[in-house]
């Protein structure tokens, strides 16, 4: 049986992503900071790994098959976002298991008829300076992640809304571009993005790349 660590595990993304791997069979741990709020939340008899992300060890993630990164954290703190991918990547070089899932953002995709990123357009989003170093931080890790050829790794990004709710009936998958449905909604729901990932991690279909999943 495949076995799965999520970082991150009692936040949004990384729950549900907890919960579709318990659903397919997965063998899953939910490494976290607080074992009792991962108990509450996802379970009494949950497997946990209670230890900060960045105090992780090559022996802590050695005996999984896949390790998933849902962490998150605050704007002001989104420089994390790079040096725990650089952690977890140091701590495996040359190797080729764990699989580690980077959950990544959608500002690093790209839309318009120039291309450009979609972090270009979230600047210009009233408030925006209350979030940006999110999409910034981020767009910082995928570039980190696209130099790595001696780990093997994946990243995915939602679509412009990343927000809670159920995986949608039909998925749409794409690699750089910004997805939309039919009706031009932006919108990954973390039951989809959880979907995607299990989905991922039962077929291995990218290899040290990224790619994005939408509602359809």
């Amino acid at each position: 049986m495949t076995k799965v660590g999520i970082i991150g595990a009692t936040g949004m993304a990384g729950s549900a992503a907890f919960k579709e791997a318990q659903t397919a069979g997965l063998n899953v741990t939910a490494i976290v900071r607080n074992a009792a709020k991962a108990r509450k939340e996802l379970g009494d008899s949950i497997q946990i790994l209670e230890k900060d992300a960045f105090s992780l060890k090559k022996e802590d993630l050695a005996g999984f098959d896949v390790v998933v990164d849902a962490f998150s954290t605050a704007p002001a703190q989104a420089y994390l976002h790079v040096d725990l991918t650089a952690h977890l990547i140091s701590l495996f070089r040359e190797e080729k298991s764990p699989r580690f899932i980077f959950i990544l953002g959608a500002g690093s995709l790209h839309t318009g008829d120039d291309n450009h990123l979609v972090v270009e357009d979230i600047k210009k989003v009233p408030g925006a300076e209350s979030f940006i170093n999110t999409p910034i931080n981020q767009l910082a890790e995928l570039h980190f992640l696209q130099d790595v050829t001696n780990v093997n790794w994946v990243g995915i990004s939602p679509a412009s809304s990343f927000v809670a709710g159920d995986a949608a009936e039909n998925i749409l998958y794409g690699t750089e571009e910004l997805l939309t449905d039919k009706n031009g909604k932006s919108e990954t729901t973390g039951g989809t993005m959880a979907k995607a990932i299990v989905q991922e991690i039962q077929e291995s279909s990218h290899h040290q790349e990224r790619f994005t999943v939408v509602n359809g």
